[in-house]
């Protein structure tokens, strides 16, 4: 023991130099504002600026469908007719479809099989 304490006391800078190296390694790799902690914020804050700006650019586009909607009733009525199949009285509607349909093999329960 008494040999730890005069090598201590010879050698005074080297507490210091200890508990600094302790700080370090607790708040560079362990504690909540590590280095490690601090690389995944940056990547989550990237990932969220690319949602900003994905959401920014749908705002924009819905604010100029918006402003044309407004503005031109034509737009509108083309609108109703594209998204919602709405007709004019005199009018028929055909609707096609690209989907690739799977024939239905099994027999309908309202059909007569002989």
């Amino acid at each position: 023991m008494k040999r730890f304490f005069a090598l201590m006391s010879r050698l005074r800078n080297l507490k210091y130099i200890i508990v600094l190296a302790i700080g370090v390694a607790f708040i560079g790799f362990i504690g909540s504002n590590s280095v490690w902690a601090h690389f995944g914020y940056m990547s989550r804050i990237s990932e969220l600026q690319e949602e900003i700006d994905h959401y920014d650019s749908e705002y924009r586009r819905d604010q100029a469908q918006i402003r044309q909607l407004v503005g031109n009733p034509k737009a509108m009525e083309r609108i109703a007719r594209e998204r919602y199949f709405m007709k004019m009285d005199d009018e028929d509607i055909f609707v096609l479809s690209d989907d690739a349909r799977t024939p239905n093999t099994k027999a309908h329960s309202d059909e007569t099989v002989e």
